[in-house]
């Protein structure tokens, strides 16, 4: 990338926010409701507790919002690819409408929560375009599936977006919007604090009992609640079985400065590789956020050579002027299109999760804390079933199948490659490899600064063969989307264990 030199590899969401900071948990505590994870799905579900009188602590490994929510391109739309055409064909009317009767309400409650966190909130159309003949029956198809919902969404015709670039027409949701996520999360953890509840940051839970009462053990104390929420991205603690139900993928943003005037609706086109476009307005000046290159973690080649194609793409249709930001994500997403949002598995009936929002996150998360709030608080919730983690639909079914056969492929050929490995490595800086040594496989990396990193290559969560990723400095799982630094902590799960460190020869 030609502006590589000038970018930070970093969201503007993260470098635009710091405080305010949460202290780490000490000692043991006990509490109503204890919620790991403080992205949006976690803080949201634990401000509707907290203000409903439920004494409420939120546990977080890192810094709140500083992981998933903090890399996300931050729209606010019930519109979400091509969905609800889908939904009206696999779970039928009633479901799909609780579908978006659920998103629709987490946008307003987003508007609304906004205002009082100074999160950046503006009201933008969403558009879902197609580049062709095919595509714009799709849109078309969509369109009158998602305004029979009552969504506030029609068909228009290219003339009608503002893109530099020729489309086939798109389906349009009206007033939706787009915010500053983290200032977002940050309002979430002062709002539950203001109402009573605790928002602990560097605490690692280490350890899930479920029972009455639940424990959550971490590395600094336990907490004990009558109920648990995992709400870690991916739930840290699998007790349904969610590593073979959800598909892993990773995907790449960039933000950049341009001359002239910027798109002013939000735009996204589905397929391979889909592209999303929307503008944040940063120092007074627009920023074009530029997203796709969606691949499997762990799979599909050099992310480097991801992020030149959206530079490509962008230096193609923008009269770019520097690239300032690039970042990437990672989405889990259910073979059925819809995230898991209810009771964590057969655990218990106390012990609920908020996985698989495919991409749409900040909806979804939302969405997930108004959910399980009325779970835990009412017993149940109007839009509580197209969710249920318990479902099996056919599409899932047949799904499942597939991809868990692929990952079993993947681990055969993995673990064959490494045993054919050399045994020395020869490493520039930023590149990585897997070596054989009589510990078994070994990742051996260097870092930009030259210094040699070696670190067991097997994931600890069910022994796969991890691949470097060069665009990013990590190690990546090709199994169920486990990542890894350099040396060796874990930044995705499913796996929960750091890698163990080893030694490596240099040829």
């Amino acid at each position: 990338m030609d502006d590589h030199g000038r970018t930070r590899d970093e969201s503007p969401w993260l470098a635009t926010t710091d405080g305010p900071r949460f202290s780490a948990l000490s000692g043991d505590r006990t509490v109503d409701v204890v919620v790991i994870g403080g992205g949006i799905a976690g803080l949201s579900t634990a401000v509707h507790l907290a203000e409903s009188g439920t004494d409420v602590a939120v546990i977080e490994r890192d810094r709140v919002g500083a992981a998933v929510t903090g890399h996300t391109t931050a729209k606010v739309t019930s519109q979400h690819g091509l969905k609800y055409d889908h939904l009206l064909e696999t779970v039928g009317e009633e479901r799909a409408r609780q579908y978006a009767e659920a998103n629709e309400a987490a946008l307003a409650e987003v508007a609304e929560r906004s205002e009082e966190f100074d999160a950046e909130f503006e009201r933008r159309d969403a558009y879902l375009y197609a580049e062709d003949s095919a595509g714009r029956e799709q849109v078309r198809e969509e369109a009158r599936a998602a305004g029979g919902l009552g969504l506030p969404a029609e068909f228009v015709e290219p003339n009608e977006l503002d893109l530099p670039y020729d489309t086939a027409g798109a389906v349009r949701f009206s007033e939706q919007g787009q915010f500053h996520p983290r200032k977002y999360v940050l309002g979430l953890a002062e709002g539950v604090e203001a109402a009573g509840g605790t928002v602990f940051e560097e605490t690692r839970a280490t350890d899930l009992e479920v029972g009455e009462p639940c424990e959550v053990t971490t590395q600094s104390g336990v907490v004990a609640a009558d109920a648990v929420v995992c709400a870690t991205h991916f739930p840290v603690f699998d007790r349904g079985g969610y590593f073979a139900r959800m598909e892993t993928k990773r995907s790449h943003v960039i933000g950049v400065r341009v001359a002239g005037d910027p798109p002013k609706g939000m735009y996204y086109k589905a397929g391979d590789p889909y592209r999303s476009i929307r503008v944040h307005r940063l120092d007074g000046e627009p920023l074009v956020l530029v997203g796709g290159e969606n691949h499997e973690t762990g799979r599909g080649g050099s992310t480097k050579e991801r992020y030149e194609r959206l530079a490509e793409f962008a230096r193609e249709h923008f009269d770019v002027r520097e690239i300032a930001y690039r970042w990437s994500t990672q989405d889990y997403k259910p073979f059925d299109g819809v995230p898991y949002i209810g009771r964590l598995g057969p655990v218990g009936e106390n012990a609920y999760v908020a996985t698989g929002f495919g991409g749409w996150g900040m909806t979804g998360g939302v969405a997930a804390g108004r959910i399980i709030a009325g779970l835990i608080d009412e017993g149940e919730h109007p839009q509580q079933d197209v969710f249920s983690p318990a479902r099996i639909t056919e599409k899932s079914a047949a799904s499942f199948l597939t991809h868990n056969a692929a990952v079993g492929a993947n681990f055969t050929a993995d673990w064959a490659r490494s045993l054919l490995a050399g045994e020395e490595a020869t490493l520039r800086a930023g590149e990585g490899t897997v070596i054989k040594t009589d510990d078994g496989p070994v990742g051996v990396s260097r870092s930009e600064s030259g210094d040699l990193h070696a670190v067991s290559a097997v994931c600890p969560h069910m022994k796969c063969v991890l691949r470097w990723n060069d665009g990013e400095a990590s190690w990546d799982c090709p199994c169920h989307g486990s990542r890894f630094t350099p040396e060796g902590r874990v930044l995705d799960g499913p796996a929960i264990e750091d890698l163990p460190r080893r030694t490596a020869r240099e040829k």
